[in-house]
C-alpha cells in the first residue's frame, strides 16, 4: 500500500514541478533530442505525471477496499493510468491545436466609433478611445477641424498602429 500511495504522490508532485517549470524540465529530459516526434507527445511529462498518479492511487484504492493482493492492485493501477495518461494527451493536442484569433489591425478601426479624451487642435493630435472587440483602446487622433474632449467621433482612417485620422459625428 505505501508503495502504490508513493507512486501516486510522485507523480502529482511531478505534475505540479511540470506546471511550474512549464518546459524547463521537457527541455532537460529532452535536450538529447533522441525521441523528439517518436511517440507524438505520449512520453511528455504530463502524460508520464498522470499515468504514474494514476497507477498509484488505483492500486492503492484496490488494494485498500478489496481482499485482492498486489498483484490484481497493480494491473487495475496500470488500467486506470494508462487511461489518465491517454486523456491527458488527448486534451494536449487538443490545446496544442487551437487556433488563435485573428490579430486586428489598423483596418479594423475605420468605422468604429469613439469618443475624444484629449483635445484635438487643428493641425495637430490628440487622443481619442475606440473600442475594438469590446476592448478600449487609446490611440492618438488627428482631425482636419478642432474636437473638443467628451466628442463622439468616427474612425475614418488608420494613419499607422497607434494614431487614426477621425471625424466627429453629427447630429
Amino acid at each position: 500500500m505505501t508503495l502504490f500511495l508513493g507512486l501516486g504522490i510522485a507523480g502529482v508532485v511531478l505534475l505540479l514541478v511540470t506546471l511550474v517549470f512549464d518546459g524547463v524540465l521537457e527541455g532537460l529530459f529532452g535536450g538529447a533530442g533522441v525521441l523528439d516526434g517518436l511517440f507524438d507527445g505520449l512520453l511528455s511529462l504530463p502524460v508520464i505525471a498522470g499515468f504514474v498518479s494514476m497507477l498509484g492511487f488505483g492500486g492503492a484504492l484496490v488494494l485498500g477496499t478489496t481482499g485482492l493482493g498486489a498483484g490484481p492492485a497493480t494491473a487495475v493501477g496500470i488500467g486506470a493510468g494508462a487511461a489518465a495518461g491517454g486523456l491527458t494527451w488527448r486534451f494536449s493536442r487538443a490545446l496544442m491545436r487551437d487556433e488563435p484569433s485573428a490579430t486586428p489591425r489598423g483596418t479594423d478601426l475605420v468605422g468604429s466609433p469613439g469618443s475624444v479624451v484629449t483635445p484635438i487642435p487643428v493641425g495637430g493630435y490628440g487622443e481619442v478611445l475606440v473600442y475594438l472587440a469590446g476592448q478600449p483602446l487609446k490611440l492618438a487622433a488627428k482631425s482636419p477641424e478642432a474636437v473638443a474632449r467628451g466628442t463622439e467621433v468616427w474612425v475614418e482612417e488608420s494613419l499607422s498602429p497607434t494614431s487614426v485620422a477621425v471625424r466627429p459625428v453629427q447630429r
